[in-house]
């Protein structure tokens, strides 16, 4: 599926003809609708298709799918040297690069991708001065994190709660960012040079105001939308739960592990100073389980004007 799913994101193009995939991290639907109309100035929208987020939706798992072809229990397998479970120290994609590339040999694209990741606003500025070095390249990863930064920043800074608010307000603070960022600077450069490209995401974030008390071992996952582990305790009609990991093509990490997802806005808190996180977390923006906003992505074809 996930093969499937990058083949589509690859369009149909001239052999040598550049190219450029932009990813940018946790872009809800609603978001990238707001931000298309700046980018409207410089690339006519060819193509807007939506597709599914896997579960859960989270970048450690959605993320790696997208760029191996593959789904996590199978990424797993064939390169337990570069997954990185849950339990697991240190970072959780640290090998997108290798995975992409991996797989346009496996789909015999004859062609490599050059790959950047921009993590915070120096990373932005040396990604718009390498472009005029990348506009000949025949493919192109941009993956840009900004955007899921600033979800996570709304948790924990009061005056970012104020500032975005409601999900029209965390519209308007994308738009703000938006249009006085790098990210902007260098979509312009690839209009001017006439370059197609490619805006999708991994994953959305769903506004959260409903506390469902679960109980878990300290291995448990900290995500507020999932849990896995080996000893976890919830009442399963308040969760979608996977008993059997591999049969939803996740890793099963031990003999008893298995996943809980919350539905729509309800998010997992423990019994222990359950009245303190459920006000500290309640209406923030969260990833990971299941709803529209986090499944349903944009995967967005762009020509130049």
């Amino acid at each position: 599926m996930q093969t499937k799913q990058t083949i589509r994101i690859l369009p149909n193009k001239v052999k040598g003809e550049p190219f450029f995939l932009l990813l940018l991290d946790n872009l809800r639907f609603d978001q990238w609708k707001t931000i298309q109309k700046e980018i409207s100035n410089y690339y006519r929208t060819t193509k807007e298709d939506l597709y599914l987020s896997i579960l859960p939706t989270t970048t450690q798992y959605a993320r790696n799918a997208i760029f191996s072809g593959l789904m996590p229990m199978d990424i797993e397998k064939r390169f337990p040297d570069k997954w990185s479970n849950d339990e697991d120290e240190g970072g959780k994609n640290n090998h997108e690069e290798f995975f992409l590339n991996d797989l346009l040999k496996r789909l015999r694209t004859g062609y490599e991708s050059k790959y950047i990741k921009v993590t915070n606003l120096h990373n932005a500025k040396a990604m718009v001065e390498q472009l005029p070095n990348l506009v000949n390249e025949e493919f192109v990863t941009i993956v840009y994190n900004f955007i899921d930064t600033l979800s996570h920043a709304r948790t924990d800074s009061k005056i970012m709660r104020e500032l975005a608010e409601d999900e029209t307000a965390y519209r308007k603070l994308t738009m703000s960012w938006f249009e006085h960022s790098p990210l902007l600077e260098a979509i312009r450069f690839l209009a001017s040079k006439k370059i197609k490209m490619v805006i999708t995401t991994d994953h959305g974030s769903v506004r959260v105001d409903n506390p469902i008390k679960m109980v878990g071992e300290r291995e448990t996952t900290t995500n507020l939308r999932y849990k896995t582990g080996k000893k976890i305790s919830y009442t399963a009609k308040e969760v979608f739960e996977v008993e059997k990991p591999n049969d939803a093509l996740l890793p099963k990490q031990h003999m008893s592990s298995r996943y809980i997802f919350a539905r729509e806005n309800d998010f997992f808190v423990y019994p222990n100073n359950l009245n303190h996180y459920a006000k500290y977390y309640k209406d923030t923006f969260q990833h990971g389980g299941i709803s529209m906003e986090e499944m349903i992505i944009p995967l967005i074809t762009l020509e130049p004007k």
